[in-house]
């Protein structure tokens, strides 16, 4: 009984979670809500490992919400806008003051221009980045002729540029990032560290293992309890 339980929460939170708008919550728990932001050519349910391992580690399924985008779009001009948007909605549904954000890939440039450039200094307390292109990856040349997300993932890009011009990790904002030295889509891996952030080299993980390896859910479930 427990087990189809627990298999029932975790089906309607990922439902709940794909949806275009944010799930309302039942009641504002104590945790700060985590906002998750997927990466190029994904979709929110990508997150169903992280969502589990959350879940199983106490952190109140109302206060777990995934971002879902096209990943197509201007990282500076669309997209970064768009998720200020999400993020106001969760802290409006949650009575939250501020947000954690667990992005990977592609998903961290969106996120990283917002807390950098937008509100996020204002409304995120810890972002987390898990394989992002944070200087860039040059795999993404592959894909930058037809694909704005991939020519905003190139080295030297307008985006990657003036994310690291001055200070990389500006702010009251608590900057994390995971990466592995076997990871096959960010090229050089150590594009993904930031100077000022708390960086951790993983086992050798391959890109989208960040995304279902328990050691790194466990990392960042171990961040976000801790407030």
């Amino acid at each position: 009984m427990r087990r189809a339980a627990t298999a029932l929460t975790a089906a309607v939170s990922v439902l709940l979670l794909a949806a275009p708008g944010v799930a309302p919550s039942a009641h504002a728990g104590p945790a700060t809500p985590v906002v998750l932001v997927h990466g190029r050519n994904a979709d929110p349910g990508v997150w169903r490992a992280t969502i589990s391992g959350l879940e199983a580690k106490g952190f109140p399924a109302d206060r777990i919400f995934a971002w879902s985008y096209d990943t197509s779009q201007s990282t500076n001009e669309v997209l970064a806008g768009r998720l200020s948007a999400y993020v106001d909605q969760v802290l409006q549904k949650t009575g939250a003051a501020r947000v954690d954000i667990v992005a990977h890939s592609l998903g961290s440039l969106p996120s990283r221009w917002y807390v950098e450039f937008g509100d996020g200094a204002r409304t995120v307390a810890n972002w987390i980045s898990l394989a992002g292109p944070n200087h860039g990856t040059g795999l993404a040349w592959l894909c930058a002729a037809w694909d704005q997300g991939c020519r905003d993932m190139t080295p030297g890009s307008y985006v990657v540029t003036n994310l690291n011009r001055d200070d990389e990790t500006p702010g009251p904002v608590h900057y994390w990032t995971f990466w592995s030295p076997c990871d096959e889509q960010i090229l050089p891996n150590a594009s993904t560290p930031l100077n000022g952030a708390a960086n951790t080299e993983t086992s050798c993980l391959k890109h989208n293992d960040f995304l279902t390896d328990p050691a790194v859910i466990d990392a960042v479930a171990g961040i976000l309890a801790a407030g």
